[in-house]
C-alpha cells in the first residue's frame, strides 16, 4: 500500500464528511451541515488529504499566518488506517506547508490524548474556548 500525500483546497464537503464518519470525528464537528463543512474548507489555509488510490483515508485541515502560528483544527484517519504513521504523516505535511518556523497547536480528541506525545508533541497545562452557538 502506497499511501499519496498532498494540498486539497478544492477537497469536496462531501469527501470531507465522508473522512470525518470514517475516522469516527463526525460527533464532535458539523457533519450532518455539508454547507458549513464546506465553508470550513474554503476557509481553511491548509488542507492536507492521505490517499490510497482514489480513496481519502485522512485529512489534516489547518488555518495559519504562515509566521508564527498554526492551528490544526482537523486531523481524522480512517480507524482502518490507523496506527500506519499516516497521522504522523499529516502533521508533518501540515507544519511544512504553513511553514516549519510556525508552532502547531492542536485540541486532541479525548480517544487520542496518548497519541500525541507518542510522536514528540508537548502537552501544554490549559486551553480555554468560548463555544459558538452551533
Amino acid at each position: 500500500m502506497t499511501i499519496a500525500y498532498a494540498l486539497e483546497p478544492d477537497l469536496s464537503a462531501q469527501e470531507f464528511r465522508a473522512i470525518l464518519v470514517a475516522a469516527t470525528l463526525a460527533p464532535r464537528r458539523p457533519a450532518d451541515d455539508l454547507g458549513r463543512l464546506d465553508r470550513m474548507l474554503r476557509q481553511a489555509d491548509v488542507v492536507v488529504t492521505a490517499r490510497d488510490g482514489r480513496r481519502l483515508v485522512g485529512i489534516s485541515r489547518a488555518i495559519t499566518d504562515f509566521s508564527y502560528c498554526c492551528y490544526l483544527s482537523d486531523l481524522a484517519v480512517d480507524v482502518a488506517y490507523q496506527r500506519q504513521g499516516i497521522g504522523k504523516r499529516l502533521i508533518t505535511e501540515t507544519h511544512q506547508a504553513a511553514g516549519e518556523l510556525t508552532t502547531l497547536i492542536l485540541v486532541a480528541a479525548p480517544a487520542a490524548e496518548d497519541y500525541y506525545p507518542r510522536i514528540g508533541m508537548e502537552q501544554r497545562p490549559s486551553c480555554w474556548i468560548l463555544r459558538g452557538k452551533g
